[in-house]
């Protein structure tokens, strides 16, 4: 069977949930070759192995902490070389797209972003979008060279499946374009204690209905019942009452959680098309006639200064 390379997203060795989800979708058309680069690399292997990778290629180097994403375009096609693969798969996130984009240049293939599933095919692997704002499913495949493929979070489940994982230390020569734009500080992000944002199983956002910055405490309290990340509409960051960071839409960031409460949002399309390959879709809105009601699983039609607490109570007390 074909190896397919998956490009592991780690924090000093702590493997994120959007790579155990592609390591699923990398078994459905060949054995999983798992690529962890910089700090910790090394301490990926045992999770991975636990999820289907049959060997995990490890590389670290100053080089992958100090400069941008160039020396981790590097290792990946040092990996690509090593083990021509039938596919490369990685999460999709702000790095690993553009991670996912130099490397299809270079090795002279196609590229596909924001897949939300993937599956085999006669003619190589093919991958199921959502375009337009989610009023189009699209299936496509890459019609040259092998294919680059960036998957969003939550589009596949985790699944265990033991296999060897072997380790084996990369080989990577750095290019001159590596070292060309240095990293000169960082700032560690605020822990809210909530998921991250695109990886989130359940999100729970709020608009121009919250009607204030310190209205929002009703919408976290909602999602810290259900253990569930805050988003924010376009209206909502742009009156100043949330951080841009939690922006759900076309200008924000791309959720699709298994629960998505939209509260005090109208569903402009703008909005819509961050949100809306949403598994179940609920909405809290005193408008009837607001556009999200069009694509809800579930609608509540009422104020959602009464309806969110309600409901936050009630999830306290089943809890409880």
């Amino acid at each position: 069977m074909a190896e397919v390379l998956v490009y592991v997203d780690h924090v000093d060795g702590a493997v994120r949930k959007p790579t155990l989800e592609l390591l699923t979708l990398a078994r459905r058309i060949g054995e999983p070759v798992a690529v962890a680069l910089g700090n910790g690399a090394a301490d990926t292997a045992g999770v991975l192995a636990e999820h289907g990778a049959v060997k995990v290629l490890t590389a670290d180097a100053p080089e992958f902490a100090e400069y941008l994403v160039v020396p981790k375009v590097d290792a990946l096609q040092a990996a690509f070389d090593a083990v021509s693969p039938a596919a490369v798969l990685l999460s999709s996130s702000a790095e690993a797209k553009e991670i996912a984009a130099r490397l299809a240049v270079r090795i002279g293939s196609g590229l596909i972003t924001d897949a939300v599933d993937l599956e085999a095919g006669d003619q190589g692997p093919v991958a199921t979008q959502s375009a337009f704002a989610a009023s189009y499913t699209t299936k496509s495949r890459v019609s040259r060279g092998v294919p680059v493929i960036t998957v969003k979070p939550n589009s596949a489940p985790v699944e265990p499946a033991a296999a060897a994982g072997a380790v084996e230390t990369l080989a990577v020569t750095f290019s001159a374009q590596a070292t060309g734009t240095k990293v000169l500080s960082r700032t560690p992000r605020e822990s809210t204690g909530r998921p991250e944002l695109t990886e989130a199983a359940i999100v729970v956002s709020g608009g121009r209905g919250v009607n204030g910055a310190e209205n929002f405490a009703v919408i976290e309290a909602l999602a810290d019942s259900l253990g569930a990340a805050v988003g924010a509409s376009r209206a909502a960051v742009d009156a100043g009452w949330y951080p841009h960071t939690n922006q759900v839409g076309q200008t924000g960031k791309s959720v699709s959680p298994q629960l998505y409460i939209a509260s005090g949002i109208s569903g402009a399309i703008q909005h819509r098309a961050g949100m809306q390959t949403s598994k179940t879709i609920v909405a809290v809105n005193k408008d009837a006639e607001a556009p999200i009601f069009d694509l809800v699983d579930y609608g509540v039609v009422g104020d959602l200064f009464d309806v969110v607490p309600q409901l936050t109570e009630e999830i306290n007390t089943r809890k409880g």
